[in-house]
């Protein structure tokens, strides 16, 4: 049986290092770091969201800054909302929930954000820094699988890895992560030949593609280690629903070596990870050394 990933336990030990870097700015520099979060429109799942990174935001020592506007608002009322906290000192990190409405243009909005305050790693030039090794800002999910994937297997190197998903927000960052560890990366998707022949030979297996126990058990490599980034709300009993993975948990762990279950898994990283950027883009910004890995 495979060990379970329980990606809850290292994010609350990730919380803590951040609390300790935040009480040690605060001691020493006075200085606070801020977190802005900017809510377009009253999607639930959203505002969910939105108030769980508020919380654990202030539960590290940081200061919160949240915005909501309507989903009445418009591209250019947006924007002039990010100018001023692009402009404002005293916020570190800036993040818009997405997705946005129709009418705004979300890779605009996410380009006027100060790259050196893009805590989610979206801006272009925060992908082109990841792409070519420079330092940067690194969208949080695939952090927080980087993460756990070290915790587990310590050295990556040589290792093959198969990240099933092209997204910008998880596929493409997460190959270029691993690549930047020396694994042998391939990027499979919905068109890739014999998709279950490619997972098959993964040391490593990442699945990020959002269509529920999507990868059955004989897909895996015996001992293989998966991450499974998927979070799919489906029937359960009853008339209840359930969160699934993109893998199907029962089958794939009992062939993997390693595999994060859904919920508990990667979910919890991403807010934790949002926190250590946000520590990060502060340190950067006051010329301070950092090292929260």
């Amino acid at each position: 049986m495979a060990t379970r990933i329980d990606g809850k336990a290292f994010a609350a030990g990730l919380r803590e290092k951040v609390s300790e870097a935040v009480s040690t700015l605060t001691r020493e520099y006075d200085l606070v770091p801020g977190l802005a979060v900017v809510l377009v429109g009253e999607d639930p799942a959203s505002e969910v969201y939105v108030r769980n990174k508020g919380k654990q935001t202030l539960e590290v020592g940081m200061n919160s800054y949240e915005h909501k506007l309507p989903d009445t608002a418009s591209q250019s009322e947006l924007l002039a909302v990010i100018e001023q906290l692009n402009n404002d000192s005293k916020v570190h990190g800036i993040l818009v929930q997405l997705p946005l409405p129709d009418q705004i243009d979300s890779q605009a909005v996410i380009n006027a954000i100060d790259p050196d305050k893009d805590v989610d790693g979206f801006h272009l030039v925060n992908v082109g820094r990841l792409a070519t090794g420079a330092p940067g800002l690194v969208p949080c999910t695939p952090l927080g699988c980087m993460m756990l994937l070290k915790d587990q297997l310590g050295d990556l190197s040589g290792k093959n890895a198969v990240v099933v998903g092209r997204s910008n927000i998880v596929g493409k960052p997460m190959g270029s992560l691993l690549l930047a560890q020396s694994c042998t990366v391939t990027i499979a998707h919905s068109r890739t030949q014999d998709l279950a022949g490619v997972c098959r030979e993964a040391d490593i297996l990442v699945a990020a593609v959002g269509r529920p126990q999507m990868i059955p058990g004989d897909w895996i490599k015996p001992g293989a280690v998966v991450i499974d980034v998927g979070i799919n709300r489906i029937e359960g009993k009853e008339g209840k629903t359930r969160l699934v993975g993109d893998v199907d948990f029962d089958s794939a762990s009992a062939i993997a070596g390693a595999i994060t279950p859904v919920p508990g898994g990667v979910g919890p990283m991403t807010i934790a990870c949002l926190l250590r950027n946000t520590v990060q883009a502060a340190c950067a910004a006051n010329d301070l050394p950092f090292n929260l890995d």
